[in-house]
């Protein structure tokens, strides 16, 4: 995976991304006839660096464009942002993540970001690159078998936050103690995900556009396919399924977006199965990882052993075929 990654909400991209903002906020405005309350609190969403967005509570009566950098409350201190909804978008968001009741305990916008602060932010984010250098070198010397994926030292300069992944438990005890003896800022470790570390990379797809994870997703799937084996709604009639594996290593998120042709999910009228179907083997179950219509192949995935191997639809249909006739 890519580790370049997005070091600044002013960028090229973020642009791009309050841009289309503003004009789905103008389009789907209309939307929501309804008028908010006098003197309700107005609610924003704000873009922080990652990509990722909160919600917080300005001032009631003030209205704040898409775009503003303003400054939020940040775990007993503060951190600078950038406007990407407000109003009655930003509230139906707000009511779809099922947080309607709690917007008096959401925390404010301080106030909007003057010149001084939004270089001081920009400021801090050309040090991450020296920040980052120094983290390496201690998670070398420690030997900790992790790999370090972000970091991100807020405007107060009072929290460092250190992004990971690791595979197993890892005691960072050691390391802590000396970034905060070196930083003078208290230091929160954050183990993610393969696919919350594709989403804070802010990169493009193999389809050519921004990763989903990085532009509109509001959640991350953990798994599209999980509880889900038969996947009628998983993917369309093309089915061009042979490019289903994202820079995570895992099944594409826009996977569980797509329409199904409405035939049977599990195998087509083609007979070519879904990714995410389960079949049983002689050895226990396996999974299918991935389709490859232009080599007429199929990548599955052994569950009790993980073991990975590509076979023929012929082989496919063999196989399944024959659980199907013994459990008839």
């Amino acid at each position: 995976m890519s580790t370049v990654l997005c070091s600044c909400l002013l960028g090229d991209n973020a642009k791009v991304r309050l841009k289309l903002s503003k004009m789905l906020q103008e389009e789907a405005s209309g939307f929501y006839l309804d008028d908010l309350p006098e003197g309700s609190v107005s609610i924003c969403e704000v873009e922080m660096k990652g990509c990722r967005r909160e919600f917080y509570a300005g001032r009631r009566g003030e209205e704040i464009e898409i775009g503003t950098p303003v400054i939020v409350e940040a775990d007993g201190g503060f951190d600078m942002g950038v406007v990407y909804s407000t109003g009655r978008i930003a509230l139906r968001k707000l009511q779809l993540k099922g947080l309607a009741s709690e917007v008096e305990k959401l925390p404010a916008i301080m106030r909007r970001a003057t010149e001084e602060e939004v270089h001081e932010f920009t400021e801090i984010r050309k040090r991450e690159p020296e920040i980052r250098a120094a983290c390496l070198n201690r998670i070398e010397w420690h030997q900790l078998d992790m790999k370090l994926v972000d970091i991100d030292l807020r405007l107060d300069q009072q929290k460092l936050s250190v992004y990971y992944t690791a595979t197993h438990r890892v005691d960072f005890r050691g390391l802590v103690r000396d970034l905060a003896g070196e930083f003078k800022a208290r230091i929160q470790m954050v183990q993610i995900t393969t696919r919350e570390e594709a989403r804070r990379t802010n990169t493009q797809g193999s389809c050519g556009c921004a990763l989903c994870c990085s532009t509109w997703m509001q959640k991350i799937h953990s798994n599209p396919f999980a509880e889900k084996p038969q996947m009628p709604d998983s993917m369309n009639g093309d089915n061009f399924s042979f490019n289903t594996i994202g820079l995570c290593n895992r099944p594409k998120c826009c996977l569980g977006f797509s329409k199904t042709n409405g035939k049977n999910g599990n195998v087509r009228q083609n007979r070519w199965p879904s990714v995410g179907t389960t079949f049983v083997v002689r050895d226990g179950n396996a999974v299918v990882e991935g389709v490859d219509q232009q080599k007429k192949s199929i990548w599955i995935r052994y569950v009790s052993t993980g073991q990975k191997r590509r076979i023929s639809l012929d082989q496919y249909n063999n196989m399944a075929g024959k659980r199907q006739d013994g459990q008839a």
